[in-house]
């Protein structure tokens, strides 16, 4: 799995970026023996806590992608989002969406390595934590990094999401 392309693309944007996880260390995408769907699968095969679990939710904002990164311990609060962004509504992306704009499938979305670049918005409650992991591609494979690190390589926009 390691092999697979999403997971190629990830690893080398996170090597591009020099990002690091909690110990200083290069970022390296790690393939669990199972697929993590949820936040909650994620934070049993990791050993954390949900919250420690950066979600990568896709909407549609008039068209465009829109990369919310959520603390698995949160759900997005979209009427909300939609407000502070200043537009009408925020929809939940389709699949075809989804990989139509990150090549990547539910279940498993990166917040980087992405065909072309996605704006990004990044749950504050994650910064609480010294490590964090995302997805890393697929829904077998992800990645710690902390929350300074995420919102550097994304260049996320730091947002209260629920």
């Amino acid at each position: 799995m390691l092999s697979h392309p999403n997971v190629i693309a990830v690893q080398h944007a996170l090597d591009a970026a020099d990002a690091r996880d909690h110990t200083g260390t290069g970022c390296r995408v790690i393939v669990l023996d199972d697929g993590v769907h949820t936040a909650a699968a994620a934070a049993a095969a990791l050993g954390v806590e949900p919250a420690q679990i950066a979600n990568s939710l896709i909407f549609e904002v008039d068209g465009e992608p829109l990369l919310v990164l959520t603390s698995g311990g949160h759900r997005v609060d979209t009427a909300k989002v939609a407000a502070d962004l200043g537009v009408a509504k925020l929809r939940r992306a389709t699949p075809d969406f989804v990989r139509q704009h990150t090549g990547q499938v539910i279940g498993g979305v990166a917040p980087l390595g992405h065909p072309k670049p996605v704006r990004t918005l990044i749950d504050v409650a994650l910064a609480a934590y010294d490590q964090i992991w995302a997805a890393g591609g697929v829904p077998q494979a992800v990645f710690p990094i902390t929350y300074p690190e995420l919102l550097r390589v994304t260049s996320a926009t730091p947002a209260e999401v629920a």
